[in-house]
């Protein structure tokens, strides 16, 4: 009998962000995508599906956590959904620097 190995394929952790993101919660969302980017994790996915306000506080948030994923061989990926959202990432350039995917499938596959 041939020895075979099961692999197991874990999805990638969800952080789940709040309907606003700003200086009032910004670091409690870093802490959260801190905790969430564990050594071995390589894809972290950023859940904006409720998220309906991001200040500036927390396009800083985002940043940082994509510099620290970066940091570890990691990737931080968007699932942003929401156009009024969206337009303000695109209009601050965070679409240049991070991935933005429109539901949770496409963030899973990945770019390509």
């Amino acid at each position: 009998m041939a020895d075979t190995a099961l692999v197991a394929t874990a999805l990638p952790p969800v952080v789940t962000l709040p309907a606003e993101i700003d200086m009032a919660n910004a670091d409690a969302v870093g802490e959260r995508f801190a905790a969430a980017l564990a050594p071995g994790v390589r894809v972290v996915i950023a859940d904006m599906t409720a998220t309906t306000f991001c200040g500036s506080a927390g396009i800083n948030t985002l940043i940082r956590a994509n510099k620290r994923a970066t940091a570890h061989g990691s990737e931080l990926r968007l699932l942003l959904p929401c156009p009024n959202v969206l337009r303000i990432m695109k209009i601050q350039g965070v679409d240049a620097v991070l991935p933005i995917f429109f539901s949770l499938e496409e963030a899973l596959a990945g770019p390509g």
